[in-house]
């Protein structure tokens, strides 16, 4: 058996607003440009280049700049040279401003935007070395 309704309905309208799920990102997905990519690629594919701290430089994840190598590659962006020597070649009209400097046996390639402090404190270690 039912339970007998009252004479008078009431309805209610009930408004559900969405809000952030639990564990969903913070803030909205950034988007990188391909200049941006094309130069972090290009500085983690020198030999002896610290894949970790470039992407933390950057500011993303290391995940995330293997899957900008990889993703290079593929488009053939990027040519690998010799697998076992880690030595790659990037096309050059995908990186803009790349500075290169030879003291003595030793190259070093970084970005045209690197701060004054930290090219310094490169060539210092170059040099003790």
């Amino acid at each position: 058996m039912s339970a007998a309704m009252s004479g008078d309905r009431n309805f209610h309208m009930i408004e559900a607003v969405s809000d952030r799920l639990e564990g969903a990102p913070l803030t909205p997905r950034r988007r990188w440009s391909d200049d941006i990519k094309a130069r972090a690629v290009a500085e983690s594919l020198v030999p002896g280049a610290n894949v970790s701290a470039i992407a933390r430089r950057v500011g993303i994840v290391p995940s995330q700049l293997f899957g900008w190598r990889r993703q290079a590659i593929r488009n053939g962006l990027v040519t690998l040279d010799n697998a076992q020597a880690g030595s790659a070649r990037v096309k050059a009209d995908t990186v803009s401003s790349v500075v290169e400097i030879v003291v003595g046996d030793v190259t070093i390639r970084t970005g045209a935007d690197i701060d004054e402090a930290h090219l310094r404190r490169m060539l210092r270690a170059v040099r003790s070395s």
